[in-house]
């Protein structure tokens, strides 16, 4: 990376554009450009003012702290092979002397050959990005974080009045570093330390509360959301071919995967009657994968200006390799690219979102594990399912009478019941054709209409609860016999 940068210097950019949010990194980057090149290196902030750096720190200040005028007038002396770095100078360009300026040093600095590199956390203005090159930092490597971990413990250890002790194995490590991922190495420093002043310590067991605050850091941008993750698989009944699936792949992210050979998980392509599990599946991906879970929300994707959805879904894309690992849901996929699969009245935007979508799904090598769901897989087109695209397409049915008594004994677990109490079998056969989530309202109706007569949950009141709803299985029988038969020797049993 450094090479890159020194490269756009050789070569006589004479603006430069690096856009991060980690400015330390950015500036450690140039110096240890400027170092190698053996240039004089000029630093200039609002706070600062214009300073030069040497190998003993940076000098006193050239010009007074608050204003950039005089700095750039310093650049206009034309000295030569010199780099500038500038610090948050977006603001000021938009200051009609100062744009001036920087337009009139663009040729004066490729005649001497000096470099301003701009290092801003936000896009330059219009006014003055189409004049730049962009250069990116970069987000810290494996080996950079995992030095983060490494000091970060060790200041703790040396400062704390208690005993702080790590035990993690290398596995362990290379599982941590990668959850780091997407984190400046300011990020990392507080996330880590977070977690070892919670117990004291650095041991595995501080993974799950990591994931929990590298979400919480992040939080949402734009079209995707971090979900918190609060299931686990025996959270579901069932599905055990897709858990089986899903447990043969829990380590292909790691190290010793690539050692092995073998290629990261792609994704899955979940379709099933609505109701049947496929939403909490992510979730239940994700916290026993022990990776974040980011949703992405197709609605937010369509914008009324030409150009906007589309940036709007590159940018999500962007977020989701910058906090890789992590597990990117897709829920209700056809209901952003149905149009797609056939004439549209949207002039073609469906189209070219859906082949940004194909094409970023076939060529990114991050580690992400895209998990889509869908109800109505006859409105999708059909190269969505080529293999390359997901590793495989699961079609979730309604649940088995067997799996339909698993399912309410979850629920009745949940809400602090012993389902031994239960005549589970006969409520099973009662609540044919119902889904898991119609379960589930099944319990909560039973639970209201036992607390409304004064009495303990029994049989009897889920029973009345079961018998008073009409399933979708029923209300839609059409779509969802047609549903069935489409998947019959389409897709994979989840089941």
């Amino acid at each position: 990376m450094p090479e890159r940068l020194r490269l756009l210097i050789q070569s006589g950019n004479p603006l430069i554009s690096i856009e991060t949010v980690d400015e330390e990194r950015a500036v450690s980057r140039v110096r240890e450009v400027a170092q190698a090149m053996r240039r004089p290196l000029y630093e200039w902030s609002m706070t600062t003012g214009l300073r030069e750096m040497d190998a003993f720190g940076p000098s006193k200040p050239l010009t007074e702290p608050g204003r950039v005028a005089p700095a750039l007038e310093h650049v206009q002396e034309g000295h030569a092979h010199v780099i500038y770095l500038f610090k948050d100078i977006g603001p000021h360009v938009k200051d009609a002397r100062v744009h001036r300026t920087l337009r009139d040093l663009i040729r004066l600095c490729q005649s001497v050959g000096t470099s301003l590199i701009l290092v801003d956390p936000v896009p330059l203005p219009d006014e003055i990005r189409r004049f730049t090159v962009r250069y990116e930092v970069g987000w810290p490597s494996a080996e950079e974080l995992e030095e983060v971990v490494k000091r970060t413990f060790r200041r703790i250890r040396d400062e704390s009045p208690d005993e702080i002790t790590a035990s993690i194995t290398r596995a362990d490590m290379d599982q941590l570093v990668q959850t780091l991922r997407g984190l400046s190495c300011d990020e990392a420093a507080r996330v880590v330390a977070g977690a070892i002043y919670a117990d004291k310590g650095l041991t595995a067991d501080d993974l799950p509360q990591i994931i929990e605050a590298k979400r919480t850091l992040l939080g949402s941008a734009g079209c995707l959301e971090a979900i918190a993750v609060d299931f686990q698989p025996t959270d579901i009944g069932g599905l055990e071919n897709l858990k089986n699936w899903l447990a043969q792949r829990r380590d292909g992210f790691s190290r010793r995967a690539r050692e092995f050979g073998i290629e990261p998980p792609r994704g899955v392509l979940m379709l099933g009657v609505p109701g049947c599990g496929k939403s909490l599946c992510a979730k239940v991906v994700a916290a026993d994968w022990k990776m974040p879970l980011l949703r992405l929300d197709p609605g937010v994707l369509y914008q009324k200006y030409i150009g906007e959805s589309e940036s709007q879904l590159r940018q999500a894309l962007a977020q989701a390799e910058a906090m890789a690992p992590v597990v990117l849901w897709i829920d209700e996929i056809e209901k952003a690219f149905a149009s797609a699969s056939a004439g549209s009245a949207d002039g073609g935007l469906s189209k070219r979102m859906f082949g940004t979508l194909l094409s970023w799904m076939q060529d990114h090598r991050h580690p992400i594990f895209i998990i889509a769901t869908a109800n109505d897989i006859s409105a999708l087109p059909p190269e969505l399912m080529r293999k390359g695209r997901f590793d495989e397409v699961f079609f979730v049915d309604l649940p088995r009478a067997e799996i339909r008594e698993q399912v309410l004994g979850i629920h009745l677990r949940r809400r602090k019941r012993d389902p031994d109490e239960f005549d589970l079998a006969m409520l099973a056969e009662a609540a044919e054709d119902f889904s898991g989530s119609e379960l589930e309202q099944a319990v909560i109706s039973g639970l209201f209409n036992a607390f409304s007569q004064r009495e303990e949950l029994s049989s009897f009141h889920l029973l009345a609860a079961i018998q008073q709803t009409r399933p979708l299985a029923s209300l839609a029988a059409e779509k969802v016999a047609s549903l069935r038969a489409w998947a019959h020797d389409r897709c994979v049993s989840a089941d």
